[in-house]
């Protein structure tokens, strides 16, 4: 990850002045500026770092048991070096003396601005975490499939090898340091996620465990809501397989760390209760509504304890129009959009003068009647949605599938408006903790009113085209606007988890056509997201077309 792009501006309606005769796009921030505020921040102009201290404590790892559950201003210690450690290999140039002063509390929240994390400068578990996941002074991911790395990847190794092998497991849902050490906790994630693809678990890391975790479809493992009629009302401990694998996930996303195996055993238990214990909940162990409540709060890129959790503007939850001085996690929710599209705010969840300014900005830039209130059109164009028919027939809005998924393309895993395509599946995960290709498609599907079939696995997808249920059905004759699936292992059965999905945006004369897929890579480099790509149906994999009428 390069510099941080964003400079952070906390609302202070009495004190923020901002220029009222600007050129378009001037409210998006120039990197250079930054680039400059960094260095004076390294020098210790601005925000009044002083000098560096003659040693600094030793570096502690931020997720041991030696660091505070939340990391502050004030504090001195080696915890707090090894903040500035990782802040420095995102791009801060602080001065590392081990001291938490006004400039590492202006990094943190640059950070955590430019990585959708609530603005409130704490480095708690969802901060920390980030810090590790994005890269932080781990060696440089590799391929693992490239030559560039061993044909088994083993403990004691180091590199950028295991910086992507680790990656990749956090995808999965495993609470693992990314830092390019595979140690012990790596080598137990990696025999558990051999053990949930049926592979043998030796903690090896050869071409079948590389080929399964490059598995690009839903991983099943948290693929289930708990808060769904699939899940038990009260999940406890004896229990097994996809809800307790959810429970799993969500309790290392709020600081446990437990292995993602789907066994309710001692070790969950004792995370179950501890959580619990933290939420102000009976510690019972059991997981019943309240504590799977506590489990989805500030889940998907915002909340914490700088800001109220999200809620999709959309919802009954939310006003028609959300007007400055409103707090709540709509406002939330609007901030993290406005960052999306360019501005710079802290996601705080108060409307002040500087959302009210950005509100009014992005208004301009879209046509919009500039009145400040975030009303249904505003809305709209944040979520960069196409508005359904009201009461669309059986697939009725087909003709409009291209239209949606290409207004996405561009739109970045993890951000605001990629957790909201869960929705469609009943979803409340981040997009930067499972493959959602297939959720991606079932959204489409959603905004027309194309098709009433929703599914997070290309392999559902493909089975009800062949049955010719809910107005789907095979096709060897492609055009835009169809859905394609992709069995990279060959096949066809589409059912061995290694499958992709996307929608067909234009054919060639010959093999080749173009897609706009979910969960793909971006071409440029950079974070995966909603991107249009060329594909091939003489590639080495097989490819099933599937047409919605």
């Amino acid at each position: 990850m390069g510099r941080l792009a964003f400079l952070v501006r906390a609302e202070d309606d009495s004190s923020r002045h901002r220029d009222t005769h600007r050129t378009t796009p001037g409210w998006r921030i120039r990197i250079g500026t930054f680039a400059a505020t960094a260095a004076m921040v390294s020098a210790g102009v601005v925000l009044g770092a002083g000098p560096a201290a003659a040693v600094a404590p030793s570096a502690i790892k931020l997720t041991s048991a030696s660091c505070p559950t939340e990391i502050v201003q004030g504090q001195v210690s080696g915890c707090v070096t090894e903040l500035q450690n990782l802040l420095n290999a995102h791009g801060a140039g602080l001065v590392v003396d081990g001291q938490f002063g006004p400039s590492t509390l202006y990094a943190v929240r640059e950070y955590q601005a430019s990585t959708a994390i609530a603005v409130d400068g704490r480095v708690g578990p969802a901060t920390k975490s980030k810090l590790y996941a994005t890269g932080g002074s781990a060696p440089a991911p590799i391929n693992l499939q490239s030559s560039s790395c061993p044909a088994n990847i083993v403990q004691g190794d180091k590199g950028g090898c295991v910086t992507e092998l680790q990656r990749l497991l956090r995808h999965h849902g495993y609470a693992v340091d990314v830092d390019g050490d595979f140690g012990a906790g790596t080598a137990s994630a990696v025999r558990s996620f051999q053990t949930s693809y049926g592979l043998t678990a030796d903690g090896q890391v050869g071409a079948n465990t590389k080929r399964a975790l490059y598995d690009t479809d839903e991983s099943p493992s948290t693929g289930l809501d708990l808060r769904s009629s699939s899940c038990p009302d009260n999940i406890v401990e004896g229990q097994s397989g996809g809800c307790v694998a959810t429970l799993q996930s969500l309790l290392n996303g709020k600081g446990q760390s437990v292995d993602v195996d789907g066994s309710f055993g001692p070790q969950t238990l004792t995370a179950v209760k501890a959580f619990q214990s933290a939420n102000g909940l009976s510690a019972d162990g059991e997981v019943g509504p309240n504590t799977k409540a506590a489990l989805y709060s500030n889940i998907g890129g915002g909340g914490g304890n700088g800001a109220p959790a999200p809620i999709n503007l959309n919802s009954a939850s939310c006003p028609s129009e959300i007007v400055k001085g409103q707090r709540s996690g709509c406002v939330t929710e609007l901030q993290s959009l406005l960052n999306h599209h360019g501005a710079d705010l802290a996601v705080d969840g108060d409307f002040g003068s500087l959302t009210d300014s950005a509100v009014r900005d992005f208004q301009a830039e879209k046509g919009l009647s500039v009145d400040g209130h975030v009303g249904p059109n505003t809305k709209s164009a944040l979520y960069g949605a196409v508005t359904p028919p009201s009461s669309p027939p059986p697939g009725g809005g087909y003709g409009k599938i291209l239209d949606v998924a290409e207004a996405e393309v561009g739109t970045v895993e993890g951000s605001a408006r990629a957790n909201s395509y869960g929705s469609a599946v009943g979803l409340s995960l981040s997009t930067s903790d499972y493959a959602w290709c297939a959720t991606f498609v079932s959204w489409v599907a959603k905004q027309t009113g194309a098709s009433s079939y929703r599914n997070s696995y290309v392999s559902g997808w493909v089975k009800q085209a062949r049955a010719g249920n809910y107005h789907l059905s095979v096709t060897t004759s492609p055009q835009p606007g169809d859905i394609v699936a992709f069995d990279w292992d060959g096949g066809s059965d589409f059912t061995g988890g290694n499958e992709h999905i996307g929608i067909v945006r234009t054919v060639s004369s010959g093999s080749s056509f173009t897609t706009v897929e979910g969960n793909t890579g971006n071409p440029n480099g950079g974070s995966d997201g909603v991107y249009v790509k060329s594909r091939s149906t003489n590639s080495g994999y097989d490819v099933v077309f599937i047409r919605v009428r």
